[in-house]
């Protein structure tokens, strides 16, 4: 019997924006299929109710993925997809497998000869990225950077040089209770001339993206507690 199918399907990025996260292939994939694979079990519900799901909640067979149970080696998550059954891996916001443990998950499938199908929807790196104006041809994406503050320094000043030197966008994030620090530190940092875009709760009503000079943002600083941010630095001479 050949192998079912899975399914990377995004999930909104911010509360009451599923409207402007699905795809009517993305409804038609999730009525389609009982069985996923998740990384937090109440999100993946709810997002599956505001999507359209019409199969009754009680007949989904739902694998928790969440950061206590990633033991592959004993979980069951693949025998659905062996047995010939479509399952979709789905993560707490955004695509699976950016930046998200979910990888793991779409490795192990392609090693097994699982055949993988990512589905259109919402990523805060590319959205941030769009709506920066730097560089879309050369971009890295470095996660979080050090909670040390000497090494967040200097890993700061090292994206500055490379984003010079390789004419390349340089984007992070932070735990959003300490994206206030992060902008500290990268105002007091950098060079005055070089770009940062703050991008902040994407898609949502409060949503902020803006580009400036280091030195623009240092004459007024938003409050980023608790908004979830991509940070991203460009050089100063485009």
């Amino acid at each position: 019997m050949p192998y079912g199918t899975l399914y990377l399907i995004p999930v909104p990025l911010a509360d009451d924006a599923a409207a402007k996260s699905f795809t009517p292939y993305l409804v038609d994939t999730i009525n389609s299929i009982k069985e996923y694979i998740v990384e937090n079990e109440k999100t993946a519900r709810r997002f599956l109710k505001e999507a359209g799901l019409k199969t009754p909640q009680s007949e989904l067979v739902i694998h928790d993925y969440g950061k206590h149970n990633r033991d592959m080696g004993k979980a069951d998550f693949f025998k659905g997809l062996q047995a010939g059954n479509d399952v979709g891996l789905m993560s707490e916001a955004g695509c699976p497998g950016v930046a998200d443990p979910g990888a793991e998950i779409v490795d192990k499938a392609h090693r097994m000869g699982i055949k993988v199908v990512p589905l259109v929807g919402p990523s805060s790196i590319l959205l941030a990225l769009m709506a920066s104006g730097f560089s879309g041809q050369s971009f890295a994406f470095h996660g979080y950077l050090p909670i040390d503050k000497a090494l967040r320094a200097k890993k700061i000043k090292e994206l500055e040089n490379t984003a010079v030197k390789l004419d390349q966008t340089q984007m992070f994030i932070e735990t959003p209770f300490r994206n206030n620090p992060m902008l500290e530190e990268i105002l007091k940092t950098g060079n005055p001339k070089t770009k940062l875009c703050i991008a902040c709760d994407l898609t949502a009503a409060t949503e902020l993206v803006q580009t400036k000079t280091i030195a623009e943002w240092q004459k007024k600083v938003p409050d980023l507690h608790k908004r979830p941010t991509i940070f991203l630095l460009y050089h100063g001479n485009k």
